[in-house]
């Protein structure tokens, strides 16, 4: 196995799956997830802004209108989004405030180098700080970013509604979990919990029944 993430993905699932025999059946049927790193730090922040909120097949619609605001359809640099004009979002189909923000974003790339080279020596919290001091990113798209584009392995997105429902339909509760709560049930997930978070979104998307022995 050359790919060091992917050895580390399979290694992760084997401890969970060593861990919670119910996560183990999630395993077996799915496989280990795609985790992969890389990607734009700001072109992953703008889109996770525009996907916020919103299912995912209107994300990807308004996502391909963004795009088509721009000289042939290509991302736009953060010079060109800093200066569009917000009706030209709005038509697109963002809200005022999602306008706001990904002008926003744009103008802080501008500015200066954010989350650049030296990314890799931060920690998750000291991540999650950079990213949340920019107006329009909250701890959800935090946590969708060490997620999805630094493949960072140990990641609970507290926040995250499907998440949530997730866990309810697994731990077979009979409300949804709060934050403290979910910190307590997936203790024995450390240091795997971005890798148990895609099953739980995997037991709400596929709507998953366990067959007990």
């Amino acid at each position: 196995m050359n790919n060091p993430l992917r050895a580390q993905v399979a290694f992760g699932c084997a401890q969970l799956a060593e861990a919670d025999s119910r996560l183990k059946a999630l395993i077996e049927t799915f496989g280990p997830p795609e985790l992969e790193r890389g990607g734009d730090p700001y072109q992953a922040l703008v889109r996770s802004i525009i996907y916020q909120q919103i299912s995912g097949k209107a994300a990807r619609a308004i996502y391909n209108r963004f795009l088509a605001i721009f000289p042939n359809s290509r991302f736009p640099s953060p010079q060109e989004l800093s200066q569009v004009n917000i009706d030209h979002l709005r038509a697109a189909g963002l809200s005022q405030r999602k306008a706001e923000y990904v002008t926003g974003i744009g103008q802080t790339f501008l500015d200066h180098e954010f989350l650049g080279k030296t990314i890799d020596s931060l920690s998750d919290i000291e991540v999650s700080e950079k990213l949340t001091s920019i107006r329009g990113v909250g701890q959800w798209t935090a946590d969708m970013f060490m997620i999805f584009t630094l493949a960072r392995l140990d990641i609970l997105p507290l926040n995250d509604q499907g998440i949530r429902n997730g866990m309810e339909t697994f731990f077979e509760l009979d409300h949804l979990p709060v934050a403290e709560e979910m910190l307590e049930l997936t203790e024995h997930w450390k240091p795997y919990r971005s890798i148990a978070s895609w099953y739980m979104w995997k037991v709400v998307d596929e709507a998953f029944e366990w067959v007990e022995d």
